[in-house]
């Protein structure tokens, strides 16, 4: 029988019980599997590892605290015997040949009838690659079968998702690499893309060749206006019956406006969804080493836009309330006004010795950190020729981050 390769089948294992006989470390990587289907798993072993026991209380699996026992495979549709005993095993594989269930073996899987396949989900398909017993050429295949999927190579372009509407996308800080797959999937979907400057450039030229592409960073118009026209865009297109990705970098709503295009959408009665993007003022400054939290330092992390000036009268922030927080401060869109920001923050009472970390490009190739405090910053900046975009960190994290250039201001900076 070992000749014959395996039949594929895919089990639809919702609401039904399967039966995880061992509470290891193979258990672990199969049991979140097997929930994922919406099985009805329940485990017996003695003992499991933590990561199960949390399954447990989360009430997500049932586990039977003891050795195995016949009666355990009354009702099971699917059994695993994934135990460190290969006499168990063998038991339990050969009551389940009796039985006619089918039984996975995690020591020798000769000895079972069911193999487990290597599994990937993508576009609204299951992937299962069986590779007769060698796990690491299939999770190989898979994984290449699946970034094609991801990226469109395998899907043809009618397959598409071609439901009008429009999807926000984050595309993260910069680097190609950090979108969501859900986003890049969204991406490769669209009929129409309406791109920000600082969206990932590199992944608009993944896009198939009949998708439109909207730079809206080149619209001739002032900041609101321009707005305007972004939402007047995506909503007649795809009232059009296009499908809309609004790709912004970033996260659409620290910052970004994204609401204000939901508000549109909604408005014109067209569907709309959100894409979330790792967010530049938490991405940026931890690709740099520097963490905006760190215990016995900060409990707390505030993000400020630094488009206005202090004292502007359209201004939102209250800076002295700010200045008199101790945790770290976060300034986006705020290089050019850094001097006077700096200044307001020292009125109100954070000392000018309080470190600052200005990190530039940050997750692309020409990335770098300027380091100064808050009484030294506008003359770092002017010394290293800083250039928008920009993130500046104000606080004791970057003195964790960097104790050596701040050593005598925080001798006691745990760099731990």
């Amino acid at each position: 029988m070992s000749e014959f390769p395996p039949y594929p089948s895919g089990l639809r294992l919702a609401g039904r019980r399967v039966l995880v006989v061992g509470g290891g470390q193979v258990a672990q990587r199969r049991v979140p599997q097997l929930i994922a289907v919406g099985a009805d798993v329940h485990v017996v072993s003695p003992v499991v590892t933590p990561a199960i026991e949390g399954l447990v209380g989360s009430g997500e699996i049932t586990w039977h605290e003891r050795a195995f026992a016949d009666a355990d495979l009354d009702a099971a549709w699917y059994v695993i015997a994934v135990t460190d005993d290969r006499v168990v095993n063998d038991h339990v594989s050969a009551l389940c040949e009796r039985q006619r269930v089918f039984c996975v073996r995690s020591d020798d899987a000769t000895l079972g009838t069911a193999w487990t396949p290597a599994v990937g989900r993508e576009a609204g398909i299951t992937v299962a690659v069986v590779g007769n017993r060698d796990p690491r050429r299939s999770a190989s295949v898979r994984d290449e079968i699946v970034a094609g999927l991801r990226d469109g190579t395998i899907a043809a372009p009618h397959h598409r998702d071609r439901t009008p509407g429009v999807t926000l996308v984050g595309g993260g800080p910069g680097d190609p690499e950090l979108i969501s797959i859900a986003g890049r999937k969204a991406l490769m979907a669209a009929d129409v893309v309406v791109a920000d400057r600082l969206a990932p450039r590199e992944l608009l030229g993944d896009l198939p060749s009949d998708v439109e592409l909207v730079d809206v960073a080149k619209l001739p118009r002032g900041r609101s206006a321009q707005q305007e026209e972004i939402n007047r865009i995506i909503v007649e297109r795809a009232l059009a019956g296009k499908r809309v990705v609004r790709f912004k970098g970033g996260d659409n709503f620290v910052f970004g406006r994204g609401f204000e295009e939901i508000i549109a959408c909604r408005a014109a009665g067209v569907p709309v969804t959100v894409i979330p993007g790792l967010t530049s003022p938490v991405s940026v400054p931890g690709i740099a080493g520097i963490p905006v939290t760190h215990r016995g330092v900060t409990h707390e992390f505030t993000v400020v836009s630094g488009h206005l000036p202090p004292g502007h009268p359209e201004s939102l922030v209250d800076y002295d309330a700010l200045a008199r927080m101790r945790g770290t401060v976060v300034v986006m869109m705020g290089v050019e006004n850094a001097p006077h920001i700096a200044a307001a923050l020292v009125a109100g009472g954070r000392p000018a010795s309080t470190p600052v970390a200005v990190v530039c490009d940050g997750t692309m190739p020409t990335q770098r950190t300027v380091l100064a405090t808050l009484g030294t910053l506008a003359g770092r900046l002017a010394e290293e020729s800083v250039k928008p975009p920009a993130i500046i960190v104000v606080g004791e994290v970057v003195a964790v981050a960097h104790p050596d250039a701040f050593a005598d201001a925080f001798p006691d900076a745990d760099p731990a």
